[in-house]
């Protein structure tokens, strides 16, 4: 039993979901469930329950969710105080990021830094991911997560987290929109998509409209922010292109408003 193996699973035990939770701490699926295993054959029972929808604690699970918590909290109060015992750094710490990225990506890197530096105060803004760029360069932000966009400032530097998938969606409630690209070839350009107003994903859509040789797209409707697409998409406005993990921290009342058309890890 180790605390990489015991963080992972505390982080399950509060997503209950496997994919999730394979992606916020940087692993496969299959790496999770092997963690998983590896902790259920230290203990000798099961710590989960799984079917196709849900994922559950078991009795031995809640109890090594308490062990757990507490095993990781001491270790983090034993890290603060040998830090204290040398240098540490101290000041704020300006941080952007997309309400999706605040949930999938940050809280695993937020967690080892606050171990390391205990002295230094986050500020964390939240916003549309395509400004993340302007912040760090204006200095609004120290450092920002967004995607990488097609040229660099040369002040800026820019460290891989992931390869994100990024998913066509549709509204999967009866509606005209659904009724659209449920036929074997739809007429992609009489649908209305829902358009990111800059950024990596605007520029994935545009090259998603010339592969399909669509060259007067329907625009519903451009906007600011990921999460809003995937509520337009919900409601029925139209279909969009966007992250995955954009679609997989909505709520789950939006997520199964929405069904996926195609998927692409390029």
């Amino acid at each position: 039993m180790n605390l990489r193996d015991l963080k992972t699973f505390l982080h399950l035990a509060e997503s209950r979901h496997f994919g999730r939770s394979a992606r916020a701490m940087h692993v496969s699926p299959s790496t999770l469930s092997r963690q998983i295993q590896r902790l259920e054959e230290d203990l000798g029972q099961p710590l989960f329950v799984r079917d196709n929808r849900t994922v559950t604690l078991t009795e031995a699970g809640e109890e090594l969710r308490v062990f757990a918590q507490q095993t990781l909290l001491q270790y983090q109060q034993l890290r603060h105080t040998i830090d204290q015992q040398g240098p540490s750094l101290s000041g704020e710490l300006h941080i952007f990021c997309s309400v999706t990225a605040a949930y999938s990506h940050l809280p695993p890197i937020l967690d080892r830094f606050r171990a390391e530096h205990p002295s230094v105060e986050i500020k964390l803004t939240t916003g549309d991911a395509a400004d993340a760029m302007e912040k760090v360069v204006t200095g609004e932000a120290d450092l920002a997560i967004a995607g990488k966009p097609e040229t660099l400032p040369g002040a800026v530097a820019f460290s891989m987290l992931e390869n994100l998938a990024v998913v066509l969606i549709a509204p999967a409630l009866p509606c005209p929109v659904r009724n659209q690209v449920s036929v074997e070839k739809p007429d992609w350009s009489t649908v209305p998509f829902i358009m990111a107003d800059q950024g990596p994903v605007r520029r994935r859509i545009e090259l998603w409209f010339r592969r399909n040789k669509i060259s007067n797209p329907m625009i519903y409707a451009t906007v600011g922010g990921h999460e809003a697409m995937v509520s337009m998409v919900a409601l029925g406005c139209g279909v969009a292109l966007l992250p995955e993990v954009v679609l997989d921290n909505s709520p789950e009342p939006v997520r199964n408003r929405v069904m996926i058309l195609e998927r692409s890890d390029e």
